[in-house]
């Protein structure tokens, strides 16, 4: 028998992705672990592998295809013990079907087991009544329920017998009557001439997930002014000394570590809100946003406090670069108890950053820059960075998300307590 091929969840919250593209054709011999496609999800595009061996008898799903619901038939596989060339069974003619009367039922054997009558529900395909038009067109016109029927076609189809067959007047479910949202209105172009860009998953899951947290998270912000020099002159000497392993360290590999050593140091603010329960976290799991070409993903550094300064820029090289080229695993972008955004690199002094759902937190670093500061009771020149913290209100109070903000700045302002 065939073996279906569905489509993969990749992910736990994984409902549809796009099918970007197929390594293998028809007629292609495959065993288990051959990458057989690429599969779109809504944060990256992963391989998919097979499972089974055998033969590719037939692509259902053409490369390209967008919105595939998890679960659907993707492609068949004919196994080792199989013919993959025997012919296909012929298609019905399904005009045919509707006018033809339906056949005699054959005498069955009283020793013959008897098999019992298919379920409704084979008739219908996720939320989608399987039946031909001339079918619905009836069932319309008698008030029939065609989630109530169970088809004589074709795979379950539902056709013009069963519902004449069928008792007139059974009543629609109750959603059938409600009648369906307006559309949106189109958005006006006011005569300015425009291209448009259709969103991939990844550009539609941060819209969604944004619009969701602004719309469901009290934000409240707090902002420290952060002396950098001497954390920039560690920096300079243990890249020096790392030279011959081949790592540079860069300032968001520090400010990662001290994150994390943060948030250890007020456990308060490594949490997350749960509905009724407020979640405590054990180990610090820092989200880093980078930007790729699909849009925003956040690799994370799991248990970044108990980790060397070394060992964080060594992954997150690895992270980013797959970021960018859209080859994380949803272990690598899914989780993370608070979240790091750094736009210092393109000269922004200081800004708000959106909290990533379900975490409670998110710190958002501008540039480093020359400013006046005052040092021991002088005013003197110091490189200077504005770091602000958005914290779930619903989870973090205000003077625990203070202390988070000073537990940093420390942490930062004498960095010999990121290497010890």
């Amino acid at each position: 028998m065939p073996i279906a091929i569905k489509m993969p969840a990749l992910s736990p919250t994984m409902e549809e992705g796009t099918l970007a593209k197929w390594l293998v054709k028809v007629g292609d011999k495959v065993s288990s672990g051959d990458i057989m496609a690429e599969i779109e999800t809504d944060k990256a595009t992963m391989e998919f592998e097979a499972v089974d061996e055998g033969v590719i008898t037939a692509i259902k799903v053409a490369e390209g295809t967008e919105g595939v619901k998890v679960g659907t038939v993707i492609a068949t596989l004919a196994g080792d013990d199989e013919d993959a060339g025997a012919a296909p069974a012929p298609k019905v003619d399904l005009k045919e079907v509707e006018a033809a009367p339906a056949p005699a039922p054959a005498p069955v054997a009283a020793s013959a087991p008897v098999a019992a009558a298919a379920p409704a529900a084979l008739a219908a395909k996720g939320d989608r009544v399987i039946a031909s038009p001339l079918a619905k067109r009836i069932a319309g016109q008698k008030g029939v329920d065609l989630n109530a029927l169970q088809g004589s076609g074709p795979g379950g189809r539902i056709v013009k017998a069963d519902v004449e067959a069928a008792q007139p007047g059974a009543a629609a479910p109750a959603a059938a009557a409600t009648p369906a949202p307006a559309p949106a209105a189109p958005t006006p172009d006011f005569g300015i001439s425009f291209e448009a860009e259709k969103l991939n998953n990844v550009r539609k899951t941060v819209a969604r997930r944004l619009t969701e947290a602004k719309q469901t998270i009290p934000h409240i912000y707090l902002t420290v002014d952060v002396r950098l020099d001497a954390l920039l002159k560690l920096r300079g000497e243990l890249n020096k000394a790392l030279e011959a392993d081949g790592i540079k360290l860069s300032v968001n590999d520090l400010l990662i570590k001290a994150l994390a050593k943060a948030l250890m140091r007020v456990p308060k603010c490594n949490v997350s809100f749960a509905g009724d329960e407020l979640r405590k976290y054990s180990r610090a799991d820092i989200s880093v946003a980078v930007a790729a070409p699909s849009g925003l993903i956040t690799p994370i550094i799991v248990d970044a406090a108990a980790k060397g300064v070394a060992q964080i820029s060594t992954e997150m090289k690895v992270l980013a670069d797959k970021a960018r080229e859209g080859k994380l695993m949803p272990h690598e972008y899914q989780g993370g108890t608070a979240s790091l955004s750094n736009l210092g690199m393109f000269g922004i002094k200081q800004f708000d950053a959106v909290i990533n759902p379900p975490q409670a937190m998110i710190l958002a670093v501008g540039a480093g820059e020359q400013r006046p500061y005052v040092v021991d009771g002088a005013l003197s020149v110091a490189t200077v960075m504005s770091a602000t913290g958005s914290f779930d209100h619903r989870a973090i109070d205000g003077a625990d998300g203070a202390q988070l903000m000073q537990a940093f700045k420390d942490l930062v302002e004498n960095p010999l307590g990121l290497v010890a």
